[in-house]
């Protein structure tokens, strides 16, 4: 497994804006996470509008730009649940998020690519690592990034003009490489490395991210 670098976090290890607790304690509330619909997303995004704002840190995925939402927060998140996760991941040999289906993908593309992926994320790993998250007790850590990512997804913006289906045929076939590998592997096996894969993720994002 690649190594990927901590990032400096703004508050000390294990504390978290009122804002975070706030949207941690509502998930709780519309858990566990539905179907494509999301119905609690509007509730979320209530919740979230009213929070402190977040000045010139945003997300530029080609022209789909999405504000308000703290990688560091995601990272924090992360690292609290990192060792839980990953030890639970007996597939050593195989990879989802490969570097063939992340690299060179360009500023045009990438709206569209991590508009799939973080709509498979939600519709599909977090609903159904829910109960994990409960027995692992990590439920907080797993509120916090479903509910970022819920928010990230609802923002994005992929255009649908033809000149842009080469455009996104591209990002589709990335796509379907990472759901093929993902449907190669046992159920439980796929949803415990697509979780712990998700410091993959969160680098790659983090190529798009302006503080």
């Amino acid at each position: 497994r690649d190594e990927v670098p901590e990032v400096a976090f703004s508050w000390r290890r294990g504390q978290r804006p009122a804002h975070a607790l706030g949207h941690f304690r509502f998930f709780q509330m519309c858990s566990p996470v539905h179907s494509a619909a999301l119905p609690c997303l509007g509730l979320i995004l209530l919740l979230w509008s009213q929070g402190p704002g977040v000045q010139g840190q945003e997300f530029r995925f080609g022209p789909c730009r999405v504000e308000g939402v703290v990688l560091q927060e995601l990272w924090e998140a992360f690292w609290d649940m990192k060792d839980v996760v990953q030890a639970q991941d007996n597939v050593t040999s195989v990879r989802l998020l490969r570097k063939e289906i992340l690299q060179n993908v360009s500023e045009a593309e990438s709206c569209y690519f991590i508009h799939s992926l973080l709509k498979f994320y939600l519709n599909t790993i977090f609903k159904n690592y829910h109960a994990k998250a409960v027995k692992f007790r990590i439920l907080r850590s797993f509120s916090t990034l479903a509910n970022n990512f819920a928010v990230i997804m609802s923002k994005l913006r992929p255009r649908q003009e033809n000149e842009m289906f080469s455009i996104s045929e591209n990002a589709r076939r990335r796509f379907l490489l990472f759901q093929g590998a993902f449907k190669q592997l046992d159920r439980e096996a796929a949803l415990t490395k697509a979780f712990g894969e998700m410091d993959i993720l969160l680098t790659w994002m983090q190529k798009f991210y302006q503080p």
